[in-house]
């Protein structure tokens, strides 16, 4: 039996997170859910996510921190569209990036493009 891809979501907004869970479910992917960087972190030695969707602004360990230390497919999603927050994001060099509120279509397309580039299994970056 072939297992959906994991995708991996990171936000600090419990309503976000539930979400983005049922619309990633409703696709046909397998979800796993944080509250923040430090909690994918724990799990991450453990999982396999084939893309995350993060959020740039979270308390503690940003998503830009969280994405430095990983070699998975990122797609951001910020309430703050900055010059700042989205020259970071762009340095960053993210599959993708959304504003919040996200349209469904458009992040589903977004985790399919960066599932469909995945050519190598998640490892973290050295």
């Amino acid at each position: 039996m072939i297992q959906a891809p994991v995708i991996a979501i990171v936000d600090d907004d419990v309503s976000i997170r539930r979400a983005l869970q049922h619309l990633v479910e409703s696709a046909g992917y397998t979800a796993q859910t944080f509250a923040s960087g430090r909690e994918f972190l724990d799990w991450f030695p453990h999982g396999q996510p084939a893309c995350l969707v993060l959020d740039v602004h979270m308390d503690g360990m940003s998503g830009l921190e969280l994405q430095r230390r990983l070699a998975v497919p990122v797609i951001f999603i910020t309430a703050h569209d900055d010059a700042l927050t989205l020259q970071r994001i762009k340095r960053a060099r993210a599959a993708g990036h959304l504003r919040k509120p996200i349209d469904s279509q458009t992040v589903l397309d977004a985790i399919r493009r960066a599932v469909d580039g995945l050519d190598e299994g998640p490892m973290a970056r050295q």
